[in-house]
């Protein structure tokens, strides 16, 4: 059996989909890309907003369209919110929910075997020989997401996660499964990895049994790391997005002293306004915000702190903006992903009044791009004329010119012209020092 794989979403997603592979691989079952011709086609999907939604249910209509025959199995986060309202006739063939995902493979074959009496083309398929074979892989990219933490319970007034990921049940994974799944990964030749999760700042809360993860000081993230800094032939430890909360003395102090850690924070924000933030639930200030980087910066030279901000949230005005704006400016954030605010059925900011125009949501988020690209730029001046370790990734085509490029630990991209990597030995996944 033949089965192609699409992830929308998240990190944590990328990494549940790599082990949905890895369950299709082991029982025998090729595993080819997206755009191939394949037996079952897995879209792993999101809900983060609407816009995910809707193409959650575009990437299902391609995979029908472009192979009739198949099999369309739809898993995540979008499958898992509407459950009791999904489309007889959306193309899929079987639903998962995001608990289906540890075992979907023999999942989804015992329903195709119960299925095949009645249904040809499910018969069809399962006739492929399930026996074990010379099995490929997709294979992928060269930094690893390694999910530790599910779960999420903060309940921000724009988002449906923490109702598609266990109605706000924290689930960590138990340090002795993380450390030997990546000291797998290490034998396999992966010298980065990320570690992520839904809330990762709550990792270790339902091990303790604390209120809540602040009072934590991220202890057991600490614990985690420290174990993971320790295994064989893994160079980088890159974190996901963490909780502003999390940073404080404690946190930064252990984790300082962990030598593999990239010097790379995305602290989420959502918006540079308290009174905005106030609105979307979140549990800080841009006071407190901003004193959580300037610690960061003390423990750490130029450290990226990159962040994710949301333009045009209900009731947001002109006045509002602009401080989410001046705020920006005053960070000095190496990276600022911008996005306008899209209606989320189900969440409370859906019913909030004076949902913003449009047109004014598309024009204030451009002015923020254009504001973030300019820091952007500011930060990465300072890497000029100095030395960079960057971890080789890809070959990618720019302008007619093929490039191998690759990050440094702050998450800055190089690239070198493919004949010069090759005259100097250089491949996908080298380490390599360069003077920018």
């Amino acid at each position: 059996m033949r089965a192609a794989f699409l992830t929308l979403g998240c990190k944590v997603n990328y990494y549940e989909t790599e082990k949905m592979m890895k369950q299709f691989t082991k029982l025998g079952h090729d595993v080819v890309e997206f755009s191939d011709v394949a037996d079952v086609y897995v879209i792993n999907t999101c809900t983060v907003t609407n816009i995910a939604d809707r193409k959650s249910r575009q990437m299902i209509h391609r995979a029908k369209k472009n192979s009739p025959n198949s099999i369309i199995v739809a898993t995540g986060c979008y499958v898992d919110v509407n459950m009791d309202n999904l489309p007889k006739d959306s193309g899929v063939d079987f639903f998962f929910s995001n608990k289906d995902k540890a075992n979907i493979a023999e999942k989804l074959i015992e329903r195709l075997q119960e299925e095949s009496n009645q249904d040809q083309k499910v018969a069809e398929i399962i006739s492929v020989d399930f026996q074990e074979h010379d099995a490929h892989t997709v294979q992928g990219r060269v930094r690893k997401y390694i999910k530790v933490q599910d779960g999420c319970n903060q309940f921000c007034t724009y988002c449906m996660i923490p109702f598609a990921r266990g109605r706000g049940e924290l689930v960590s994974t138990p340090e002795d499964v993380v450390v030997s799944e990546i000291e797998e990964l290490a034998n396999n030749g992966t010298k980065e990895v990320v570690v992520t999760g839904i809330h990762l700042s709550s990792y270790g809360v339902d091990f303790v049994g604390a209120k809540n993860f602040v009072e934590l000081k991220g202890k057991p993230l600490l614990e985690l790391l420290e174990k993971i800094n320790a295994i064989k032939g893994i160079e980088r430890i890159r974190l996901g997005s963490l909780e502003p909360r999390i940073i404080c003395k404690e946190f930064l102090e252990g984790l300082s002293k962990i030598d593999k850690i990239c010097p790379h924070f995305h602290l989420s924000l959502q918006s540079g306004c308290d009174s905005v933030l106030k609105r979307m639930n979140r549990h800080y200030t841009t006071v407190e915000y901003m004193e959580k980087c300037s610690m960061i910066r003390e423990y750490y030279e130029h450290p990226a702190i990159t962040t994710d901000i949301i333009v045009g949230f209900p009731g947001e005005t002109d006045e509002e903006f602009s401080t989410t704006v001046r705020f920006v400016e005053n960070v000095g954030f190496a990276d600022v992903h911008v996005f306008p605010y899209s209606i989320r059925k189900g969440t409370r900011a859906a019913n909030m009044p004076n949902q913003v125009d449009g047109n004014i949501k598309k024009e204030r988020t451009e002015k923020l791009i254009k504001v973030a690209s300019d820091k952007k730029v500011e930060f990465e001046e300072y890497f000029t004329g100095k030395e960079v370790r960057v971890l080789l990734e890809e070959v990618r085509e720019v302008d007619g010119e093929k490039y191998i490029v690759g990050h440094n630990e702050r998450y800055v991209m190089f690239r070198i012209p493919i004949a010069k990597a090759e005259e100097s030995g250089y491949g996908v996944n080298d380490m390599i020092k360069i003077i920018v």
